[in-house]
C-alpha cells in the first residue's frame, strides 16, 4: 500500500472540508427553496379557503332555492290542469337548472377542498423540512469547524490497512448488489412496461389513421391502464428503498398503509392488530420492525399463496416483538434452501439488535414467524 505523507493528508482533508461546506450551502439553499414555496402555498390557501366559503354560502343558497322549486313542482304536477303549458315548462327547467348548477357548485366545493386538505398537508411537510434544514446547516457548520481546528491534527489515519480495505471492499459489494437488485427491478416491470406503452402508442397512432376514432379511443383507454400500472410499480420501487411515512407518520401507520396497499395490489386479507403505544420507539427499531414484517408478508405472498396474512404487534418498556402468520402451503423448514436470502437478511437484521427469530411451518399448515427485539434505554 503506498504510505500517505503530509501532503497528501492535508490534501484529503482540505477536499473533506470542500464537501462539507458544499453540502451545508446545498441544505441551505434547500431550505430557502422551500421557505419560498411555504410563503406562496400560504397565499394560495388563503384564496382557496375564501372560495370553499363562498362555494359553501352558494350551495347553501341554490338548496334552499331548490327545496322551494321542488315543492313548486310538485304541485305542478298534482294540477296539470291548473298551470298553463308555458307555466308547466318554466317551472320544471328553472327546477332543472338549479339542480345542475347545485350539483356543479357542491362538486367545485370537494375540488378546492381536496386542494386545500393537500396544501395543508404539503405546508406542513416544508415546515419539517426547513426546521431539519436549519438544524443541518448549524450541525454542518460545528463539523466544519471541528474538522478545519481538530481534524487536521491527527497523525494516524489508518490503523490496520488491509482490514479497512477489506471493509470497504465488502460496503462497495453491498452496494452494487443493491444497484443490481433495484436494476433488474426496473428492467423487469417500469422499463418493460414503458416499452409496451411506446408500442401502444404507435398502435393508437395507426389506429387513428387507417381505422376509427372510437378503436383508436379504446387503444388509449388500454393504455392508459398500462401507463397507471407502470407508475404503482413506480412508486412500489421507491417505497422500498425507505417509505417516507415511516419518518412523516410514524411505524403503525406506515405498516398500516403498507398492509393495506398489499392487500389492494394481490387481492388478499391481511389483518392488523397493535398493543402498547409505539410512539417513543427508537427510528432504528421502527426500521427494522417494518422491514421484519415487510420481507415476512412478501415472502409469504410470493411463496405460499395465502388466503388470509395476521400480522400482530406489540411494545412494552422491555421490548418489541410481532408475529405473522399466513395459512399458505407452507414448507419444511428442515429442507429449505441454504441461499433463501430473505430469511437469512432477517435473521441478520434481528441478531444486529441482539433480538430472537423464530420460524414454525408445516406443508398445507401456512407459516408463523415471531420476532422479538429487547429495548435498550
Amino acid at each position: 500500500m503506498k504510505q500517505i505523507n503530509e501532503r497528501n493528508f492535508d490534501q484529503i482533508i482540505e477536499s473533506m472540508l470542500g464537501v462539507v461546506d458544499k453540502s451545508k450551502d446545498e441544505i441551505y439553499e434547500l431550505t430557502e427553496s422551500s421557505r419560498e414555496e411555504q410563503k406562496s402555498l400560504t397565499q394560495e390557501l388563503e384564496e382557496i379557503r375564501q372560495k370553499v366559503k363562498e362555494m359553501i354560502a352558494r350551495g347553501d343558497q341554490l338548496e334552499k332555492q331548490e327545496r322551494i322549486y321542488r315543492n313548486r313542482l310538485a304541485q305542478v304536477s298534482k294540477n296539470f290542469n291548473v298551470y298553463t303549458e308555458k307555466e308547466i315548462k318554466d317551472v320544471y327547467v328553472t327546477t332543472h337548472d338549479i339542480q345542475a348548477e347545485l350539483k356543479m357548485v357542491r362538486e367545485r366545493e370537494i375540488s378546492l377542498r381536496q386542494q386545500r386538505d393537500f396544501i395543508e398537508r404539503r405546508l406542513k411537510s416544508l415546515e419539517r423540512i426547513i426546521g431539519k434544514g436549519a438544524t443541518l446547516v448549524s450541525k454542518v457548520s460545528i463539523i466544519s469547524n471541528y474538522l478545519t481546528d481538530d481534524f487536521k491534527q491527527i497523525g494516524d489515519l489508518i490503523e490496520d490497512a488491509n482490514q479497512k480495505q477489506a471493509f470497504g471492499l465488502k460496503i462497495i459489494e453491498a452496494q452494487e448488489e443493491e444497484r443490481r437488485r433495484i436494476s433488474r427491478e426496473i428492467h423487469d416491470g417500469p422499463a418493460q412496461m414503458l416499452a409496451n406503452i411506446l408500442l401502444r402508442a404507435d398502435l393508437v397512432d395507426r389506429t387513428f389513421r387507417e381505422r376509427s376514432h372510437e378503436e383508436a379511443m379504446k387503444e388509449m383507454k388500454s393504455m392508459r391502464s398500462m401507463v397507471r400500472t407502470s407508475l404503482g410499480e413506480v412508486r412500489r420501487i421507491i417505497y422500498d428503498l425507505r417509505p417516507m411515512a415511516l419518518d412523516d407518520l410514524g411505524l403503525v401507520p406506515t405498516i398500516r398503509k403498507y398492509l393495506a396497499n398489499v392487500e389492494d395490489y394481490h387481492k388478499i386479507t391481511i389483518n392488523l392488530s397493535e398493543q402498547g403505544c409505539f410512539d417513543q420507539l427508537d427510528a432504528k427499531y421502527e426500521v427494522a420492525l417494518f422491514r421484519l414484517i415487510q420481507e415476512a408478508v412478501q415472502n409469504a405472498v410470493k411463496h405460499a399463496s395465502p388466503t388470509v396474512i395476521q400480522v400482530n404487534i406489540s411494545m412494552d418498556n422491555n421490548q418489541v416483538s410481532a408475529l405473522i402468520r399466513d395459512d399458505g402451503v407452507g414448507f419444511d423448514i428442515n429442507q429449505k434452501k441454504d441461499n433463501s436470502f430473505g430469511l437469512i437478511g432477517m435473521r441478520e437484521r434481528v441478531e444486529m439488535l441482539a433480538g430472537q427469530l423464530k420460524i414454525k411451518s408445516k406443508i398445507g399448515q401456512g407459516t408463523t414467524i415471531y420476532v422479538k427485539v429487547p429495548l435498550k434505554n
